[in-house]
C-alpha cells in the first residue's frame, strides 16, 4: 500500500501491447462512426450504408492512431 511511487513509475514506463491498442481503436472507431452516421442519416444529411461507416470509421481510426502518436 505505502509503494504509490513504484506504480506510479511502472505505469510511466509501461507501453503496452500495439494489438491491444489498434483492436480497440478499430472496435471503438467503428461504433462511433456507425452513431455518427445514424445521427446524420436520422438529420437526412447523408445516407445510412456500409460504406458511409466504414469511410467515417476510417477517418475516426487514422486520426485516433495519429494524436496518439503525436
Amino acid at each position: 500500500m505505502g509503494d504509490k511511487e513504484g506504480f506510479g513509475d511502472a505505469v510511466s514506463r509501461s507501453e503496452g501491447d500495439i494489438r491491444v491498442f489498434l483492436a480497440l481503436n478499430a472496435l471503438l472507431s467503428t461504433v462511433f462512426a456507425a452513431a455518427i452516421v445514424w445521427g446524420l442519416s436520422y438529420l437526412d444529411f447523408i445516407a445510412w450504408s456500409l460504406l458511409n461507416v466504414a469511410t467515417t470509421a476510417i477517418v475516426l481510426f487514422s486520426f485516433a492512431y495519429l494524436m496518439s502518436n503525436a
